[in-house]
This record gives structure tokens, C-alpha cells and sequence, in this order.
């Protein structure tokens, strides 16, 4: 695994591969000649050995924005995988840019990577960037949707859709900061209730039935809509999150300078769950909660970073 300092230092210089996608790698509005283009949204997908749930991914991210007439673009980074992941986007969506690492860089590095070659912290365009998991297929015009609501609500830095399993029940997608109850939680098998309860980080689920945007502390990182201006006041993700916690990381420093972060359950995504992190749960565990120490220390006071160090040794 790449040190903090080697992710943070190395990110981009470990990219074996540089693709372009197709002209400006846009997905123009229909009618619209190469060269007028309306870059509204980039989404990045971070992919590690799902071939075929990211190429579901991508064929479901292209229809909704053909559907919705949305002008957008696509970032896919590869971490190294060894399942042809690359080789699939490069034949089946040649209108994508491609990035292909050497290495696993973590989830946090490979989407700055993208950022950065969009231009941030400091780019003008596009106008918001969505991180999704491959791992995920769009309904419909959920894209549009979540656009949508952030143009009629610009005081809202960050959005996050109603992810559901393949099966169509709901997947809890919005979520309170965590706090030592939910750790303590994390090491004990609990009721069902407790688990759906706001004692462990949940939104009531009337909130999604109900279908109406709602304020929330973090969205899920499988499905987050970040607007420019945002990103441009708090910067890129934390590198030293290796994979979780970093959206959580991002939408704290969006609210301390202002933000606010919603969900908005019109925008309805599938989401197949860990298909990446399942492949490696020992490590990933170790990384969760390496994770959720470095979340703890950064952002709360002396007793909890106390606590924590206690409960993760």
C-alpha cells in the first residue's frame, strides 16, 4: 500500500495511462456541433476489478445523460485492476477519459487525480462533478435531477441521491457524523432497530418515502454531487483517507465554511454494495477504522480523539 506521503506527493505521477476520451471527452447536448459543448457535469468513477459492474455503471451514466439532454462528461480512473477493466472502457466508451494506474492509489487519490487534470482546486468548469462508485447503475434522469436541485439551491455545497439495492429496497444513503456511540456500535451485533435508528448515524426512512430534498450531515461517497464553488473553497479530497471517510472529511469542511448538504431522493441510484472492498475485507476493515481514527483526530476535541485511540489500537 502507498504511504499518505507517497499518495499525496505521487498521485498523479503514478498514472500509467492517459486516454482522452472523445471530442473535449464531452457528451454534447443533442443538436450541438464538437466544438459547443456545456461541461454542467464530470463524473468520476474510481474502479478496482468490477469489469462488469463498471460497464453497467458507464452504460447507465451515458443514458441518463442523453435522456436528460445534460451536457457532461466522464472520468473513469482505473486502480490497477487485472480484469481488462481498462481495456473495456478504452473499446465499449471510447468518448470517456481514461486514467490507469500502476497502483491501488486509494479512493481518495484517484478521484483528485481527475479533478486535477479538470483543473482543480481552481477550475472554472464544470459547473458540479459527481463521484460514483462502478458499483452503481442510474435511474432514469437522476443526474438531471440532482443538477437540477443544486441550480435552484446554490447555497447547497454537496448532494447525495437515494441509493437502492438491485432488489429496489432502500438503502440508507444519507447520514449524521459519526460519533463514539456509533464506534462503540460498530463492535457489537445490535437489533435492527438500533442499526436503523439516528443513534447510529441514520435518517428516518419516511424522509426518503416522502421524496422531498432533505438536509443531511454526509452523503454516502457511492453517490456525491460536489459543486464548484465548493470544491474550490475546501479543496480537493484528503489523501490520507485511503479509501472511507474521505466524503465525510469533505462535507465537514463544506459546513464549516458555510455549505450546506442535502439529499435528494428524486434521484434514484442502484448501488450493489462493497463490490470492490468485498474482494479484500481483511484489509478493508483495518482500513475502515485506520480511517475513522484519522476522521476523529482531525475533526473533534480532546476527549473524543482520546476515546478513540482507546477503542482503535
Amino acid at each position: 500500500m502507498d504511504s499518505p506521503d507517497d499518495v499525496q506527493r505521487g498521485g498523479r505521477g503514478s498514472v500509467g495511462h492517459r486516454h482522452r476520451g472523445g471530442p473535449h471527452g464531452l457528451h454534447q447536448r443533442q443538436g450541438e456541433g464538437e466544438d459547443c459543448v456545456s461541461p454542467d457535469l464530470a463524473v468520476i468513477i474510481v474502479s478496482w476489478n468490477v469489469r462488469e459492474l463498471l460497464e453497467a455503471c458507464l452504460a447507465s451514466v451515458y443514458q441518463s445523460l442523453e435522456r436528460s439532454n445534460l451536457g457532461g462528461e466522464v472520468w473513469v480512473v482505473d486502480n490497477a485492476s487485472a480484469d481488462g477493466s481498462a481495456e473495456m472502457v478504452r473499446e465499449r466508451f471510447p468518448q470517456a477519459h481514461l486514467l490507469t494506474n500502476k497502483t491501488n492509489v486509494g479512493f481518495a487519490a484517484a478521484n483528485n487525480q481527475a479533478l486535477r487534470e479538470m483543473g482543480f482546486p481552481n477550475s472554472q468548469i464544470p459547473r458540479y462533478v459527481l463521484l460514483l462508485n462502478p458499483d452503481t447503475v442510474v435511474v432514469g434522469d437522476a443526474l438531471a435531477t440532482m443538477v437540477r436541485f443544486l441550480d435552484e439551491h446554490p447555497s447547497v455545497g454537496a448532494a447525495g441521491a437515494k441509493l437502492v439495492h438491485p432488489d429496489g429496497r432502500l438503502q440508507h444513503s444519507a447520514f449524521a457524523f459519526p460519533t463514539l456511540a456509533q464506534a462503540f456500535l460498530d463492535f457489537f451485533p445490535i437489533h435492527h432497530r438500533l442499526l436503523e435508528s439516528r443513534l447510529n448515524g441514520r435518517y428516518p426512512r419516511r424522509l426518503y418515502e416522502r421524496g422531498k430534498p432533505f438536509p443531511i450531515d454526509h452523503p454516502l461517497g457511492a453517490a456525491l454531487m460536489a459543486r464548484r464553488e465548493a470544491i474550490r473553497e475546501v479543496g480537493l479530497l484528503d489523501e490520507r483517507f485511503f479509501i472511507y471517510c474521505e466524503e465525510i472529511d469533505w462535507c465537514m469542511r463544506m459546513k464549516k465554511a458555510g455549505w450546506q448538504v442535502y439529499c435528494v431522493p428524486r434521484a434514484e441510484i442502484v448501488h450493489h454494495v462493497a463490490q470492490s472492498a468485498g474482494q479484500v475485507r481483511d484489509r478493508m476493515f483495518v482500513e475502515l477504522w485506520r480511517s475513522r481514527r484519522l476522521l476523529f483526530e482531525k475533526h473533534y476535541g480532546p476527549f473524543y480523539r482520546w476515546a478513540v485511540r482507546h477503542i482503535v489500537r
